[in-house]
């Protein structure tokens, strides 16, 4: 891989090793590339303003509270939003882990870090995401990796090429299934609404609101 990033780490050879550096990134306010359960995003630490401030600099994108949230599990999730009721709590077990994002109401405690109502949060369905977000018990940025208004990169080489000066590291899959953005919908209200439709479709996700 191109020497012009400070680390380019293939998960399926030295999956620990991906994983510790990531953790380490993630809590030292790093920037880095990094596959999930669909394509390619950037990640880092979304209470520090300057991992925002360098994500949205490298995106060129200025509404970064528009940012998806990884998170380990519902659990972890109960620290920044308010749900509802049990019926929303049984909706997300059911959906997760998948590659469904969906916006809830933050609690007052987070709305206040992140200046924001909503955000939107998943339980990603990736060996790697899975064991990273397990060491860090946050949420961790999800957001494609393209330059504002350009198609999201999925080809490791081409990304490093791209942004490899501009991140910390880069960690990449030789595996060629990052292709389709996740389903996002918006959970902030009474009923679930189909905000983008992505790799699963929104009549199955909607059986599971009962």
């Amino acid at each position: 891989m191109n020497k012009s990033v400070v680390k380019s780490i293939n998960i399926e050879e030295n999956f620990d090793e991906a994983v510790k550096s990531a953790t380490e990134l993630f809590f030292n306010g790093g920037v880095f590339i990094y596959p999930t359960d669909t394509i390619y995003g950037f990640g880092g630490n979304p209470f520090n303003d300057e991992v925002l401030r360098k994500i949205t600099r490298i995106k060129g994108k200025p509404d970064w509270k528009r940012y998806i949230h990884l998170v380990g599990s519902v659990e972890i999730l109960l620290k920044y939003v308010e749900i509802k009721s049990e019926k929303f709590y049984d909706f997300l077990l059911n959906i997760w882990p998948n590659p469904v994002s969906v916006v809830m109401k933050l609690n007052e405690q987070t709305r206040d870090i992140l200046g924001a109502e909503t955000a939107a949060f998943r339980i990603p369905n990736n060996r790697f995401c899975l064991k990273l977000l397990n060491e860090i018990k946050m949420p961790l940025i999800s957001t494609s990796v393209n330059r504002s208004g350009k198609e999201p990169m999925n080809d490791p080489v081409m990304i490093i090429q791209e942004f490899g000066k501009e991140v910390d590291a880069v960690f990449y899959s030789d595996k060629k299934s990052f292709f389709k953005a996740s389903t996002v919908i918006d959970l902030s209200d009474d009923e679930p609404k189909l905000i983008r439709e992505g790799k699963i479709k929104f009549s199955e996700i909607i059986k599971n609101f009962k």
